[in-house]
């Protein structure tokens, strides 16, 4: 028995098929000419069952408004297609689109300033804003077993863990109605997700060397630096070091409560 995943390769696709430039009624591109990776061939039934989440009124009425939102991000005039609005003012329209009047701020330490502008720019359109730093709780990283060398300044360093699992809860307790990631580390912003228990999305992403643009790296991957991205070699082994770890399923605690 073959129990390799068919995965689907919509990065590939011209999207014709799924997106395709046609007027309203107009018919609509075959599915059998699509790719044979294309999701609405291979997993049609997953598809069609996924669509049936939007028939909940709430649900719904939630896409409706995002999918508004998304139409007033642009504009068309009939040939050209111009953008409106940086993405800060756009959380900020969508939140208002939903009542929401309570925004939590989930941020980086490393973004403080940044966090401090985004508060005052949320409170100047009207929201109430609780904000989180990742270091919250000031939790050696030792109770989560790093070592001293795997710490960034040294074993006589206290470094505080960053502490996404209690920056969700935080926010879920005081019970805001839109959750906004700022900059949370990779796999910090994984947990975060996880712990989240309120509608959430993202401001901005964390990257360090291209000034929190990672899409730089993406635009300069044909050049010399960049393309080293590109090279098969490049995590060749570095793999074998670790063994897969599973977070979506829940463990019991240790006796001891760590």
């Amino acid at each position: 028995m073959n129990d390799k995943i068919l995965y689907t390769q919509c990065a590939y696709c011209d999207g014709e098929t799924c997106y395709p430039a046609a007027n309203l009624n107009d018919p609509l591109p075959s599915i059998e000419k699509a790719p044979t990776a294309c999701p609405m061939r291979r997993y049609e039934q997953v598809v069609r069952e996924g669509i049936t989440h939007y028939h909940r009124s709430n649900i719904q009425e939630f896409a409706r408004r995002a999918s508004i939102q998304e139409a007033q991000c642009y504009e068309f005039d009939g040939q050209n297609l111009r953008t409106r609005i940086p993405r800060i003012e756009e959380i900020m329209q969508f939140a208002a689109k939903c009542n929401y009047t309570a925004l939590g701020l989930a941020f980086c330490i490393g973004l403080r300033r940044e966090a401090r502008e985004v508060s005052k720019i949320f409170e100047a359109g009207g929201f109430d804003v609780a904000s989180v730093c990742c270091k919250v709780g000031r939790t050696p990283k030792e109770s989560i077993g790093l070592t001293g060398e795997e710490k960034i300044r040294g074993p006589d360093a206290m470094e505080s863990m960053c502490n996404p699992i209690v920056q969700a809860e935080l926010l879920n307790r005081q019970k805001v109605d839109l959750a906004v990631m700022l900059g949370l580390c990779v796999g910090h912003d994984t947990l975060f997700l996880k712990y989240c228990k309120v509608p959430c999305t993202v401001l901005a992403v964390k990257d360090r060397v291209l000034g929190h643009n990672p899409l730089a790296a993406i635009y300069l991957s044909a050049t010399p630096y960049y393309g080293r991205l590109k090279n098969p070699a490049r995590l060749s082994g570095a793999k074998d070091e670790w063994e897969k770890i599973d977070i979506m399923t829940e463990d019991a605690l240790e006796k001891n409560g760590n």
